[in-house]
């Protein structure tokens, strides 16, 4: 997987100011992460691309209204897949494992799934718009055919049900 600069991707993705905000703080909030909203134009905490793109430092995930919301998901599923020790020592860059970034691309998908009126399928789709790449040539692609150790590896750390390809949740 791979990102383009900023220039060429699509403006065309949804954004957090598309979607409820506290859809958003009530998911992330099952996971003991936290959202925090900076001012439009203002700087974004912890983000590794560069704004619009989500920001991590510890437990918190921020960004702008602007921010495309699968970066949101991406940037949290960073969280999520990390013990809550480990997530402590977060700011910016949360893994440097290849394994780790393929599970983090299968599981933002599902957490769309969990916000109203988002979906897999529109975040796999603003996944392609924003310049992700994969081998088989699209996200869903990805998701759907090529991820099966990307599977295992959310499987094994409780987080899917690697049989039905769902959430595990409370």
């Amino acid at each position: 997987m791979q990102a383009f600069p900023a220039s060429d991707r699509d403006d065309d993705v949804l954004r957090l100011h598309d979607i409820c905000t506290s859809d958003v703080c009530d998911l992330l909030q099952g996971y003991g992460l936290a959202l925090e909203c900076v001012a439009d134009g203002a700087a974004i905490p912890g983000s590794y691309w560069g704004e619009p793109e989500a920001g991590l430092i510890g437990h918190t995930v921020y960004v702008r209204g602007d921010t495309p919301v699968h970066s949101l998901l991406h940037e949290a599923c960073h969280l999520i897949v990390l013990p809550p020790e480990r997530r402590r020592a977060v700011h910016t860059g949360a893994t440097d494992s290849v394994e780790e970034e393929d599970a983090v691309c299968v599981l933002q998908s599902l957490l769309g799934d969990a916000l109203p009126g988002v979906g897999a399928a529109r975040i796999l789709a603003d996944m392609d718009r924003w310049g992700y790449t994969f081998r088989t040539g699209s996200a869903r692609g990805y998701v759907e055919g090529d991820a099966a150790r990307a599977w295992r590896w959310l499987a094994a750390a409780g987080l899917v049900d690697a049989d039905t390809r769902r959430l595990l949740r409370d």
